[in-house]
This record gives C-alpha cells, sequence and structure tokens, in this order.
C-alpha cells in the first residue's frame, strides 16, 4: 500500500528578496526532512514573493531566480535530502518565441529531486481583475505537470487555474493524479476561506483526487495573505487546515487519494469574522512595517474610536513600546477627548505624548485671515505636519487612522489627517471599526487582561473636534445607514437608481454618491492599507478622478 508523507510549508516571503526567502525554503525543507517527509510544497511565488508586479519585467530579476532555483536543488542534496521532492513557485524566463509584448516571463511551479528540477509547470489561468495584472506580466502555460513518488501520482497546478474552467486543471483525472499540488498566492477577504473551500471540494470531486492547498502567508504593500492552508480528500472531506496569518509546517499521511491523515494538531475549525478581519489588519501593519525597515510607528491620539482601534492594531502588532501616541488638542478639544487618549495609552503602555497646536495655528489663521472650514482644515494640517516632523526626527512610521466609510465620502482633510505612510483602517467601514473595538475589548476580558479600548470611545458620538459642539452626522447620515449606502454603490456597484429602490432617501443617495465621485483626487494621494474587503479602494476600484458620469 502506498504511503506518501506530504509537508504543507506555509512561508512569508518578502518581494525581492530573494536569498532570504530561499534560505527560509531550506530551512523548512530541513524541518519536513527530520518530519519524515516525502514531498514538500510551498505557495506560489515562494522564491521571490509574490505580487512581483513589474518586476516581472526586469530579465536580471527573473534571471537571478532562476540560478536560486538550480542553487537550491544543488544545496538540498548537499544536505543529505535529495529524495526529498521540493515544489515551490517561482518567476521563469519564457522564450524569445513565447514573451508578448510587456510579458517576459512566466508564473511557474518547478519540482526538485536528487538535486534537478524534474518538471516545471506554468500558471495557465492569468488573472487580470481586482488587485491583479498577471495577464501583463506573465505568459501561460497549457501543460499539465505530472509526476509519481513512491506509487503515487501527483500533478501541479497554481491558484487562479483552479478558479476557472478548462485549461490543465481539466486533465487531472485524465492524467489518473491521486493529489493535485495547488500553489497559491490568494490574498485574504472576509468569508474567502469558504470560497476557497468550495472551489477545493469541488475540484477533487470532478476530478476524483485529493488536493493539497498552499497558500503564503504575510503582508504585502495592500495585501495580506493568510495562509489557511487546507487538505482534502477525493471524497471533498477536510482533512487539515493550517494556521491563519501565521507561518505553519502542516504534515499529512497519504495511503490513497481517499485515505489521508493529518499529524499532530491542526483543528479544522476556522475563527469568525472579527478574529479573522483583526489578525489581517495586524498582519499586514506588522510586515510593512518590519519589511520596509522601520522600528516604530507614531500616530495622532483624538480619543476617538478610529485612533483607539489603530493604536490597538499597531500595539498587537509591534509591540505598544513601539507606538507612540500624539495628543494634538485645540481649542475645541473636550476634556474627556483628552482624558480618552490618555487613558487609552495607559491601558496599554503605549508612548504618550500631548502637543497641544493652538500656539501653531493662531499665527496662520492670523496671518491668512481664515475663518470657517479653511481654519478647520487649518487644524487638521498642523497635526500632519507634527507627525510628519516626529517621523523625520524618530524614524517612526506615520499611521494615517481615517476608515473607509470617512475615504469613501471625502470626511478628511487632504495633507491633515490623512497624512501618513500607511492606513491601517483603509479598508474597515465605520460600522466595523466600533464592532472590532467591541470584539478586541472582549477578546481581551476573555484573556484575564485590560480591555485596550476606553468604553467611552466607542459610546461617545464621533466628532472631528475642529469646531464648537461639532458632530460627524452634522454633515453625514448615521454610519448604518451611511455604510450601506456605500455597500450598495461601491461593493455591489448599484446605480443611482437601484439604491434609491432599495428604500433609501433619493436626496440622501445623491448627496452621499456625489460626495464619493467627488473625493476620488484624495483617495489617489491617499496611504496604503491593508485590503480585507472584495472591493477595496485602490488596486480594486479604478475611476477616473475626471469623472461625469451620474448613472
Amino acid at each position: 500500500m502506498p504511503n506518501v508523507r506530504l509537508a504543507l510549508a506555509q512561508t512569508n516571503p518578502t518581494v525581492g528578496a530573494i536569498q532570504a526567502n530561499v534560505a527560509e525554503i531550506l530551512n523548512q525543507v530541513s524541518l519536513a526532512q527530520q518530519g519524515g517527509a516525502d514531498i514538500v510544497v510551498f505557495g506560489e511565488m515562494a522564491v521571490t514573493g509574490y505580487p512581483i508586479e513589474d518586476l516581472a519585467s526586469r530579465e536580471s530579476f527573473i534571471l537571478e531566480a532562476e540560478l536560486a532555483v538550480k542553487a537550491l536543488a544543488a544545496e538540498i542534496l548537499n544536505l543529505g535530502y535529495g529524495d526529498l521532492a521540493v515544489v515551490l513557485g517561482h518567476p521563469a524566463m519564457a522564450t524569445s518565441q513565447e514573451q508578448t509584448g510587456w510579458a517576459i516571463a512566466k508564473n511557474c511551479a518547478s519540482v526538485i529531486r536528487q538535486g534537478q528540477i524534474i518538471g516545471t509547470y506554468t500558471k495557465h489561468h492569468l488573472p487580470n481583475y481586482s488587485v491583479f495584472d498577471e495577464y501583463r506580466n506573465f505568459v501561460p502555460g497549457n501543460n499539465l505537470l505530472t509526476f509519481e513518488h513512491k506509487g503515487l501520482r501527483f500533478s501541479t497546478v497554481i491558484c487562479e487555474d483552479i478558479w476557472q474552467q478548462g485549461g490543465p486543471v481539466a486533465k487531472l483525472a485524465d492524467a489518473k493524479t491521486d493529489v493535485a499540488l495547488i500553489l497559491n498566492g490568494s490574498p485574504f477577504e472576509i468569508d474567502k476561506d469558504d470560497r476557497r473551500f468550495a472551489l477545493v471540494r469541488d475540484l477533487v470531486k470532478r476530478q476524483n483526487c485529493a488536493a493539497a492547498y498552499v497558500n503564503l502567508v504575510g503582508g504585502q504593500d495592500d495585501l495580506v495573505f493568510d495562509g489557511d492552508s487546507i487538505v482534502l480528500d477525493s471524497k471533498g472531506r477536510l482533512v487539515a487546515r493550517a494556521k491563519q496569518f501565521k507561518s505553519d509546517l502542516v504534515f499529512i499521511d497519504v495511503a490513497a487519494k481517499d485515505e489521508l491523515t493529518v499529524l499532530g494538531d491542526h483543528h479544522l475549525s476556522k475563527p469568525n469574522d472579527n478574529w479573522q478581519a483583526w489578525n489581517a489588519l495586524v498582519l499586514g501593519l506588522r510586515d510593512y512595517i518590519q519589511k520596509n525597515g522601520f522600528k516604530s510607528a507614531v500616530l495622532g491620539l483624538s480619543g476617538g474610536i478610529d485612533s483607539a482601534v489603530c493604536a490597538t492594531i499597531a500595539a498587537d502588532a509591534i509591540g505598544a513600546e513601539n507606538v507612540f501616541g500624539v495628543s494634538m488638542p485645540s481649542r475645541y478639544s473636550s476634556l474627556g477627548s483628552k482624558d480618552d487618549a490618555e487613558d487609552l495609552a495607559s491601558r496599554r503602555g503605549i508612548n504618550y505624548r500631548v502637543q497641544a497646536i493652538e500656539d501653531l495655528v493662531t499665527p496662520f489663521e492670523s496671518a491668512l485671515e481664515l475663518t470657517g472650514l479653511p481654519a478647520e482644515n487649518l487644524q487638521a494640517r498642523v497635526r500632519g505636519v507634527i507627525l510628519m516632523a516626529l517621523s523625520n526626527k524618530e524614524g517612526h512610521l506615520t499611521l494615517t487612522t481615517g476608515n473607509k466609510s470617512e475615504l469613501a465620502v471625502g470626511y478628511s482633510t487632504i495633507y491633515g489627517d490623512t497624512v501618513g505612510g500607511y492606513a491601517p483602517l483603509k479598508d474597515v467601514e465605520k460600522s466595523l471599526v466600533w464592532e472590532l473595538a467591541k470584539w478586541r475589548n472582549a477578546y481581551a476580558l476573555s484573556k484575564d487582561e485590560v480591555e485596550p479600548i476606553p468604553v467611552s470611545s466607542i459610546e461617545k458620538p464621533p466628532s472631528a473636534e475642529l469646531r464648537p459642539d461639532q458632530v460627524d452626522q452634522d454633515s453625514l447620515p448615521p454610519y448604518d445607514v451611511l455604510d450601506a449606502i456605500l455597500d450598495s454603490y461601491i461593493n455591489q456597484r448599484k446605480s443611482r437608481a437601484e439604491i434609491v429602490s432599495f428604500g433609501f432617501d433619493k436626496a440622501m443617495v445623491e448627496k452621499v454618491l456625489t460626495l464619493v465621485d467627488r473625493a476620488e483626487w484624495k483617495r489617489r494621494q491617499g496611504a496604503i492599507g491593508p485590503k480585507i474587503t472584495g472591493m477595496a479602494f485602490g488596486r480594486d476600484r479604478r475611476l477616473p478622478i475626471t469623472n461625469n458620469y451620474k448613472g
């Protein structure tokens, strides 16, 4: 009876750090060997990180990746691991006959054994939607790669190949595949793990094979890869599930396509949506900071819910001792807000300082004779100058604290509260900000820890405090209504007429959608932030700034 021990290596590569990524691959190969593995599978583009975007057009980059794979094969043999089959993702040069226009490279999966590359698969379906531009960057392949190991047949495919009909995936059954090895670079979205599971389950049933779905983990700019690698047998039963948002190595014994057994403690249940969203935001921020060479972060602490949640995410990501909060009160700041900002910092041990802005604002107001909205915006811009000055002086990454609802309607001051290098809440609507704050406090209590977010920050009406008695609802509908309209317009792409037909007030819909359209220029200049929904601002939603369409 055949018995192959399969290892799923869920790694966190850094784009462009080829040697560091290869070193981690070797480390995982060694651990897989020690665990008795016969085959170890890595994620899509594990050698270079993913996505490589227009690095795919640099011949020197692609050639370096190819040389790294060959050197890796030799080193695995030198270490005495030649019998171990290693399946990993990397880019490779297309032949001159294959190259088309901009695309000179291929997105590949190679199988290494006995110091040799015994076969290479090229991704067939190249996604050209949402965050993906692979049709621009890669040349497609069309052949299935199947190899035998200890009496079982394994076939490799890559990510999008299982999301589309046809191509090499349709040949798995004809190739008498026992286990499909699916290499993935699949970014996180709330509820996406359910769609992945359904796809893999449908695949194994249609092609009568088991499947090992191996995903990357880690943050890459505005994308977060959540891992969550899974193994299903040919009956569609879930056999193993790797950790979410952490590197992991999972071992499965394969006797046959319908006889798979997981080794060790890898539970099959998945956490709830709030846990997933929070950990996606934490991982996205942590990796952006660490992979770009920062040691710490600075942000404004207003006492409001957005800055409180951002500060807590940052403390979870890099440690409270590396987070620097700045309270910047004005003449309009309430005592409660100042107290809440200090309370937040104290609860979690965040570094805290106060820098009043009145003495900086007054000369500008006087010299430029500013009143009304220009004077309100001035306060936000002075705060932005303070944060960026501290960033320059002390080397922090500046975090901007705006949420998706505010960014949607332009409820922010360009070069003011939008200033910063990273926006943790960029893809988090206001309603979800509140929900995550309550969840994080409840999670702390479940661990017998202090609630990190002051209850008053959660319960009080949101306000920019740029004029007396100001609250957000002076100029915006209630956030539950606003978020419902924004969901229809942005996520579901509904027209004005359709949204009104859902029962919303026509004048309110017109006002909100007009605000969204007019704010596109602001969003183009904003900081990036972790994508957690199916329609994030930036890569997902690309609309012209000059746009007079009112449909």
